[in-house]
């Protein structure tokens, strides 16, 4: 008994007691239980996020395959949009090429009918300006004839008749 009287008086029994005194109370009102209980949720919680980061994970690559697509598409797309461009500059080109040399053609074709007239047109003051100048020279000679000649009232009648005619 003493050595239970000496054992009580020791700092250390009675810490060793509430120890188990501590322990036990918390398996009576199963706290391991409640804290295994709150780990496996929180471990469940985290493996839920697990499951939803892999499902968004795997969702970002599908959606990044699809984009790829279609930024392939989109790259089709401009190519073909761009050889189309290349094939209607190349038409307009030809086109206008052609269009320039029509426009070429006519413009020679309309001054040469405007050298052609204005040629006939000279052709035909420098034949005027001939006979006009043949009726005068004609006039003269006939009027330096005449008026060696006597005076005939006809022919002097004749002569302001071509007189008149020539001017």
């Amino acid at each position: 008994m003493d050595f239970i009287k000496e054992l009580a008086g020791e700092a250390e029994f009675w810490v060793g007691v509430a120890f188990l005194v501590f322990v036990g109370l918390m398996i009576r009102l199963k706290v391991p239980g409640a804290i295994a209980g709150i780990l496996d949720s929180r471990g469940q919680k985290i493996q839920a996020q697990l499951d939803e980061a892999n499902q968004l994970r795997e969702e970002a690559q599908r959606l990044l395959a699809d984009i790829k697509v279609q930024r392939e598409a989109a790259e089709k797309t401009a190519a073909g949009m761009i050889e189309a461009a290349k094939d209607d500059a190349k038409r307009l080109l030809a086109d206008a090429k052609v269009k320039l040399e029509e426009d070429i053609k006519r413009r020679r074709e309309m001054a040469e009918r405007k050298i052609a007239n204005a040629e006939a047109q000279a052709s035909a003051d420098v034949k005027a300006a001939a006979a006009e100048l043949a009726a005068q020279a004609a006039e003269q000679v006939l009027a330096t004839r005449i008026a060696g000649a006597k005076t005939d009232p006809l022919i002097d009648q004749g002569l302001a008749g071509l007189e008149a005619r020539f001017q």
